[in-house]
């Protein structure tokens, strides 16, 4: 790795974007401990012609494929698969889909329709548009009396051709164009309006700095023997590389739209796979020709560093909240957070299925926003610190009657913090992003498993104290 370090460094001295990809990274190892492909995007110089930093593209780029789909939504019932979901929840959630002009969001399963008044839907899925996905389709609209139908998938065209055994770029969108004829015939009159369209709405931006693809979270880096073992029983021209088809055309969507043009490195066999499908890619090519900027781009195996996805970094708070509580449902990204301390309710098995749980996802523009980056980037002393004053600072406004206190953080102190706000709801409303952000902190101090933690992190630095003796 030594090679890739310098590398980094280089490429920050020459002004350029440095992208780190990380094929199954563990998100609680390094800034945040779940299954997904993680993108660090770092970059603090400004370019030449403007003061914006170059990795600004990077971080705009999931809002921007998002507001494609959002200016189709109007008036329409909203049917989406778990991935897209967990996307939509880092980039404004269905409140952003709402203002949108939605009239409902239904999950994507033959077992959901429109109803009696709603002619228009749109399907945002994360698949081919073949096999069950398209029967699902069928099946929503064979239940509906729809006239107006829209089908967004992150999958590229390209990518739909190769998986129709095309391998020759062809004009156009015929796969597109043949599924909107089908759609037609399905809505029962060839007159009425449908859209296909590619919208790669696959990240999910945790900060300006990490973008993350739950989309590829069940793509595992292969070892060379099992990639060997898989060819094998393929033909030659058919060897394994489809897998990385899809995470490949989502990058080149990225690198587009931020006017990139990109150097890559690869550390794994996996990472080599994705990064060759990335260089033989029919739009990167040309995009290479005439994009200014630049950016240096390492891929690497979740595999060629298990150590850092197991080991137990204690130093985070993040980390620690990511891998203590339970995650949401149908989702990788995020956890869920008891709500009852603001309600009138008691803690037990009756309120949890009552009662919606918080999450730890901020909008930018969420007042919040500051305390979760202080969070996801700093110490874990630190970041309770900060916490606390968030959370002081939110009362104060509310001129709820709040005790000052200061020294060590403790998960009561927060919990009664939290307290002032219950059945207040217009501070409730205001305040809700850094309530949920309090809760958690709390929630994941007095977790019965955070003594098994600290004592893993005990142990792992016990071992490493005796390897560093042995060696000298």
């Amino acid at each position: 790795m030594t090679y890739f370090c310098r590398d980094a460094e280089r490429t920050r001295h020459r002004g350029e974007t440095l992208v780190v990809i990380v094929l199954k990274c563990q998100v609680a190892s390094a800034l945040t401990s779940k299954r997904v492909v993680g993108f660090i995007l770092v970059s603090d110089t400004p370019t030449k012609q403007t003061n914006m930093s170059t990795g600004e593209p990077f971080a705009r780029f999931p809002g921007q494929m998002w507001d494609r789909v959002l200016a189709k939504v109007k008036k329409a019932v909203v049917f989406m698969d778990d991935h897209c979901v967990e996307s939509l929840h880092w980039n404004g959630g269905a409140a952003a889909l709402f203002a949108a002009g939605a009239r409902n969001l239904k999950r994507f399963s033959s077992f959901e329709s429109c109803g009696e008044n709603e002619p228009k839907a749109v399907f945002v899925v994360s698949t081919l548009l073949k096999g069950r996905t398209v029967d699902i389709i069928k099946d929503v609209i064979s239940l509906s009396r729809l006239q107006y139908c829209v089908v967004c998938t992150t999958v590229s065209h390209s990518v739909h051709l190769l998986a129709n055994s095309v391998s020759v770029e062809m004009e156009g969108s015929p796969v597109f164009d043949q599924l909107e004829e089908k759609l037609c015939e399905w809505m029962g009159n060839m007159n009425y309006t449908a859209e296909v369209m590619h919208a790669p709405v696959v990240f999910a931006p945790v900060s300006p700095q990490l973008l993350l693809a739950p989309a590829f979270a069940r793509l595992f880096p292969l070892l060379a023997p099992d990639l060997e073992a898989v060819n094998a029983k393929r033909p030659e021209k058919k060897r394994f590389a489809g897998v990385a088809d899809s995470l490949a055309s989502a990058l080149n969507s990225l690198f587009e739209a931020a006017c990139t043009r990109e150097e890559s490195f690869a550390v794994g066999p996996m990472s080599r796979l994705v990064a060759a499908e990335l260089a033989n890619h029919p739009q990167a090519k040309n995009r290479r020709k005439t994009a200014p900027n630049k950016a240096s781009i390492i891929f690497v195996d979740r595999t060629m560093d298990l150590t850092g996805a197991v080991g137990h970094h204690g130093d985070n708070l993040v980390e620690k909240i990511l891998t203590v509580l339970d995650p949401l449902p149908g989702h990788v990204t995020d956890i869920q957070v008891d709500m009852v301390e603001l309600t009138s309710l008691r803690s037990n098995q009756v309120s949890q299925g009552t009662l919606a749980p918080g999450c730890l996802a901020q909008t930018p523009c969420s007042p919040a926003r500051v305390l979760w980056e202080a969070m996801l980037n700093g110490k874990q002393k630190e970041a309770m610190m900060e916490v606390r004053r968030h959370l002081v600072e939110a009362a104060s406004k509310e001129n709820l009657p709040i005790k000052m206190s200061v020294g060590r953080v403790t998960p009561e102190q927060l919990c009664s913090y939290v307290q002032l706000f219950r059945s207040n709801w217009g501070a409730l409303e205001s305040h809700c992003g850094v309530l949920q952000l309090g809760l958690a902190t709390a929630q994941t101090l007095r977790h019965p498993s955070l003594p098994r933690w600290d004592a893993c992190l005990a142990c792992q630095r016990l071992l490493l104290q005796c390897s560093l003796f042995a060696v000298v």
